[in-house]
């Protein structure tokens, strides 16, 4: 008798399971979270674009040991606000400076100062990865100089 009853008990609570899913999803549908939905995914397109007025700066010759810096100016010419994240150099010896974590409204100009402490010997190329919550993720800068070393006799005709 208790096998039929724990059957007749299954069979039962399987037919609700089976009433209740034969309800239309449709009908279960919340305007509010629809119009959330929406709204939300529209967000999610709207990203910030970091132009840049130049992406490589050339320092020409320079003695070695000798600090430079140059800045790189941008916009946002997205439709989000820009927020950079990070900025690293190649190297030790070329340090960025730029606006962390603060952001730049749509329109709006940002600077990111990059020093450069002079060191190497020949043809010398350092870049500067910027991350920011672009559609890109990150943003590539570079500098460069000719580095003559110190007390060098410069190249020409001799007097």
């Amino acid at each position: 008798m208790k096998k039929i009853t724990t059957l007749f008990s299954l069979v039962f609570a399987m037919a609700l399971v089976g009433v209740s899913c034969k309800d239309k999803a449709s009908n279960k549908i919340v305007a509010d979270n629809v119009e959330n939905a929406t709204s939300r995914d529209e967000a999610q397109k709207l990203v910030p674009v970091m132009t840049f007025e130049k992406a490589e700066h050339d320092f020409g010759t320079i003695e070695q040991g000798t600090p430079q810096e140059t800045t790189f100016k941008f916009t946002n010419t997205g439709d989000a606000p820009l927020i950079i994240t990070d900025a690293k150099s190649s190297c030790g010896c070329t340090v960025p400076e730029y606006p962390k974590n603060t952001p730049i409204a749509p329109g709006e100009t940002g600077e990111l100062l990059v020093k450069f402490n002079g060191s190497g010997q020949n043809q010398v190329t350092k870049t500067i990865t910027v991350t920011a919550n672009t559609a890109k993720g990150s943003e590539i800068l570079r500098i460069k100089a000719f580095v003559n070393p110190k007390n060098a006799v410069p190249a020409g005709p001799v007097k």
